[in-house]
């Protein structure tokens, strides 16, 4: 993408998603993880695109450029977790995704900040995720960032009945 269309993360608007937002929220990510893992069955895209599924175990943030959901990313309610990954005084986020089209323009950056913003608000130590062995990309974004990979956490996870992924750990101690 060229300087000229790309858009500068401090235009971004990060917020909680609306209801009526649920369905564009679940299109993003559905479209993100295809675009970045091959063979998701349709129960997973499934499970990507229900927002109000994910609202009803925690909170979905959105990144909206302009009118427009360009990225989002789930995490607990304070004092709860979404993955077995999350130790006590740490907060996990999950399915951090961003719009094809939106790649390269700093909202993966932007979402994470916000996450790690977030945490430290709430009094947490540490910030935690799991990432797919492919996704080479975000590695580096979070490495950038100041993430270190916690290898001791990593093992296959369940990600739907059956189907197991050699997910990577990734740790930001606040």
């Amino acid at each position: 993408m060229d300087a000229m269309t790309s858009v500068p993360p401090s235009t971004l608007t990060i917020r909680p998603v609306e209801p009526h937002e649920y369905a564009d929220a679940g299109r993003v990510t559905v479209e993100a993880y295809r675009q970045s893992y091959d063979g998701l069955t349709d129960g997973y895209l499934a499970s990507l695109a229900d927002v109000a599924g994910r609202v009803a175990q925690g909170e979905v943030w959105v990144a909206l450029d302009g009118d427009e959901i360009v990225g989002t990313v789930w995490v607990p309610r304070p004092g709860e977790r979404l993955s077995p990954l999350a130790e006590d005084g740490e907060l996990d986020f999950r399915q951090l995704a961003v719009a094809p089209s939106a790649r390269g323009r700093g909202v993966g950056e932007a979402l994470t900040r916000h996450v790690l913003d977030l945490a430290r608000a709430r009094g947490a130590r540490r910030v935690v995720m799991n990432s797919g062995p492919e996704m080479l990309g975000a590695h580096a974004l979070y490495l950038k960032l100041g993430f270190r990979r916690l290898t001791e956490r990593e093992h296959p996870v369940e990600v739907e009945p059956g189907r197991f992924l050699d997910l990577r750990a990734f740790g930001f101690d606040l």
